[in-house]
């Protein structure tokens, strides 16, 4: 059997909109996306010594992760303006700093591939606008807080259970 490429389009952002007091995560899918990258960004220090015969050691001391995404502004067809729910989430969390300003967050394949996280993040700029033709677009960054952490994927979990709701500490 021949090994086939996944599509960079299965990847669904979500974001915790969970009311004040509530105990199970509320997951609003962001819609819109249009990009989709998850990054990490080592820290490495040199673990060299006399005793390596001259070839180097590297030890990585710290990591971070995080994820930039950009896409097309959304709104529904009512005639009050009603935003994009998961749009609105982060747009609004990229107006806070401190601790408020965390996002619980998970990302996975809707494809069925193991590739599921979850973690807390902040956003940093929430950028709009555009030309006077243009479609109104999007983008943003989540900065990870701590690390991500494995969960089923929802896509093949129709339980959907995070790890938060599980009992498990999120980062």
């Amino acid at each position: 059997m021949a090994l086939r490429s996944l599509l960079a389009k299965d990847w669904t952002l979500e974001v915790d909109t969970r009311t004040a007091g509530a105990t199970a995560p509320q997951w609003t899918r962001i819609g819109g996306l249009t990009s989709f990258t998850e990054t990490t960004d080592d820290n490495t220090e040199d673990d060299g010594s006399f005793d390596d015969d001259g070839w180097g050691s590297s030890v990585v001391t710290q990591r971070t992760w995080s994820i930039e995404a950009e896409g097309k502004r959304k709104r529904t067809d009512a005639q009050v303006f009603t935003p994009d729910p998961g749009q609105e989430a982060v747009r609004k969390a990229a107006r806070v700093v401190g601790f408020a300003a965390n996002l619980h967050v998970r990302w996975y394949r809707k494809d069925g591939s193991p590739d599921a996280n979850e973690g807390t993040a902040t956003v940093s700029g929430f950028t709009k606008g555009g030309g006077k033709t243009d479609l109104e677009p999007f983008n943003f960054t989540l900065n990870g807080q701590g690390p991500p952490v494995e969960i089923p994927n929802p896509a093949t979990n129709p339980a959907g259970a995070s790890v938060a709701e599980s009992g498990k500490e999120v980062a």
